[in-house]
């Protein structure tokens, strides 16, 4: 048999042989199953995988009936990023009417809460008059981004200049304290913006700044809930694998540093979010065969063990997409019918 073209990583094109791509899908496979130490494909989805990334058409797309909801992140920037200046309101309009987005993201250029919060009630203002003009649900979403609360610009200590002095227990306390301030700025503003009219909250890049980040998203979606508890509250993460940057934080008698997605989605889960996106990290030296056998491997599981609607992160560098700015729509199709009809999730 002849060669198949693919892509690396990083989006290059390569051409892989049968047997190589073989060897790519279950390599893939086989890491995420070590690592994550979850069960791995099974053949029958191997052999799946393998006619969805042997069809030589530059396009596929899921079996008739097998379609998602789909779900965004800074959808009002994303028009912006390829060069189309258009106000924000208009990007929404944009999404919805003419590329019939099942759902809108109204955000900020920041994109995270602390920089929104002095400027909240310019938010509401704008949030409604795109309300006034679309009809699909909208969602207000920003990152929480513990980043943002280290001096200078912050209130909080930073944690990376504490450690290589050996300060542990000063950088610890600075974390926790970045968590406190941080939990405040989310409940403020999904508080607001969903009182203005938004009906849910995403949480975007979950976990950025590790454990400290998870645990602060946590708290806030705990307290969301018990005040709204119509509220549609999505959890969308930054990577993989939670970093222990404390090291010792826990949510519910669990250990935060570590989490693999299935487990992440039971604290998620826990917490009260209705909505929790796995992100998987892409290996830029291996193919995308390779990472989209790995991503299904750990999507699959933290489908089998959620209880809520789980919308895989499928952009520049999760969910078996190659790192570049303007994913090839070849790449994307196949990683996302291979997401959807293989692990049986409920959105992207």
């Amino acid at each position: 048999m002849g060669k198949f073209y693919t892509r690396m990583g990083d989006g290059s094109v390569i051409e892989l042989s049968e047997s190589e791509l073989k060897r790519d899908l279950e390599e893939g496979t086989r890491d995420a199953a070590e690592r994550g130490r979850i069960p791995p494909l099974c053949e029958d989805e191997l052999s799946y995988l393998f006619d969805i990334y042997s069809i030589p058409y530059r396009f596929v797309s899921v079996d008739r009936g097998n379609e998602v909801v789909l779900t965004y992140d800074a959808a009002t920037l994303k028009i912006r990023r390829v060069g189309v200046l258009t106000h924000r309101i208009q990007s929404l309009q944009i999404y919805e009417k003419l590329l019939g987005a099942d759902t809108l993201e109204f955000d900020h250029v920041d994109y995270s809460f602390k920089p929104v919060k002095p400027i909240i009630a310019y938010e509401q203002t704008e949030l409604e008059q795109a309300l006034l003009v679309t009809t699909i649900p909208m969602f207000y979403g920003a990152m929480p981004n513990l980043g943002s609360y280290t001096q200078p610009d912050g209130p909080c200590l930073n944690p990376m200049e504490l450690l290589p002095m050996g300060k542990i227990t000063e950088a610890r306390a600075a974390q926790e304290e970045m968590v406190e301030h941080a939990v405040r700025d989310m409940v403020n503003v999904a508080s607001a913006m969903y009182e203005s009219g938004a009906d849910g909250i995403n949480f975007d890049t979950t976990g950025a700044a590790g454990d400290t980040d998870f645990l602060a998203t946590l708290c806030a979606v705990e307290i969301l809930r018990r005040k709204y508890p119509q509220m549609g509250i999505e959890v969308g993460m930054a990577g993989e694998f939670i970093l222990g940057m404390h090291g010792e934080l826990t949510y519910d008698g669990v250990r935060l540093a570590g989490l693999y997605p299935h487990k992440q989605v039971e604290l998620v889960e826990k917490a009260g979010a209705t909505i929790y996106g796995p992100a998987i990290n892409t290996n830029t030296d291996e193919s995308c065969p390779w990472n989209i056998a790995r991503a299904a491997t750990f999507t699959k599981a933290c489908v089998e063990n959620s209880h809520i609607p789980v919308h895989a992160d499928m952009g520049m560098g999760v969910g078996g997409i190659p790192v570049v700015d303007q994913p090839p729509v070849d790449a994307v199709s196949r990683a996302s019918k291979a997401m959807v009809e293989i692990t049986r999730l409920d959105g992207l």
